[in-house]
C-alpha cells in the first residue's frame, strides 16, 4: 500500500505530465501558424512561452486540463490549428478589414458558444480591471485590458482570452466557464492566481515584490 506521502506525489508528477504535455503541444501548433510579415520573434521564444502557458495551466483543475489535451489531440489528428485560428479570431477588433476577408472561411461559432465565452470574458475582465487598480506598475507592463483598445500592434487580454476559448471545444468552453464561476462564488481571481505564478518563475517572492520592483 502506497503511503499517502508517495500517493500525492504521484499525483503531482501526473498533473505536470499532463500540463508538460498541453505546452508541448501547443508549442507545435504554435510554429505550424504562419504569419503575414513572416515568422514572429515570439515564435522563437520557448523560454517565455513555457512560463507564460506553464503559469496559466497551474491554476486549472485536473478535469479542464484533461478536457483540453484531448481537444489538442483532436485538433492534431484533424489537422486544426488552434493558435491560428486564436489569432485569426483576434483579428476581427485589431484588424477588422483584414478579418472580413477571410472571416467566412473560419468555423462558425454555435451561438451558445459564443454566449458563454462572452460571460466568461467578462468576469475575467472585471478581475484585469482589479488587478490593474492593485498592481498598477505590473499591469503597466502588460496588455491593454479592453478590446477597445486594440491596435494592429498590440492586441489586449479580453480579445486575446476571447479568441483562445474561442477556439476550445465546446466541452473545454463548458468545464473552463464552471472553473470561472467557482473561482469568483469563492471570492479568487483566476488572472491574479496566474500571474503570481508568472513572477514566481521570474524569480520575485510575490506580486507585492514585483510590483515594487516592476
Amino acid at each position: 500500500m502506497r503511503e499517502k506521502g508517495e500517493q500525492n506525489m504521484g499525483k503531482t508528477d501526473e498533473r505536470e505530465q499532463l500540463i508538460r504535455e498541453i505546452v508541448d503541444r501547443e508549442w507545435a501548433f504554435f510554429q505550424r501558424t504562419k504569419n503575414e510579415g513572416g515568422r514572429a520573434a515570439c515564435q522563437d521564444d520557448w523560454e517565455t512561452f513555457q512560463v507564460m502557458r506553464e503559469s496559466q495551466f497551474e491554476t486549472w483543475p485536473d478535469s479542464l486540463l484533461e478536457s483540453y489535451l484531448a481537444d489538442l489531440r483532436e485538433d492534431e489528428r484533424t489537422g486544426f490549428n488552434p493558435v491560428e485560428q486564436k489569432y485569426a479570431r483576434m483579428m476581427e477588433t485589431t484588424d477588422p478589414e483584414k478579418y472580413a476577408a477571410f472571416a467566412s472561411l473560419l468555423p462558425p461559432v454555435p451561438p451558445q458558444k459564443k454566449a458563454l465565452v462572452e460571460a466568461v470574458v467578462d468576469i475575467q475582465v472585471g478581475w484585469m480591471e482589479d488587478f490593474a487598480r492593485k498592481y498598477p506598475n505590473l499591469a503597466g507592463k502588460a496588455r491593454p485590458v479592453h478590446t477597445a483598445q486594440d491596435s494592429e500592434e498590440e492586441i489586449s487580454s479580453q480579445t486575446y482570452l476571447r479568441g483562445e476559448l474561442l477556439s476550445y471545444s465546446e466541452e473545454t468552453v463548458v468545464r473552463y466557464a464552471q472553473f470561472v464561476r467557482e473561482m469568483a462564488l469563492a471570492g479568487r481571481s483566476l488572472n491574479e492566481e496566474i500571474i503570481r505564478n508568472t513572477v514566481r518563475r521570474y524569480g520575485y517572492a510575490s506580486l507585492e515584490d514585483a510590483e515594487e520592483r516592476a
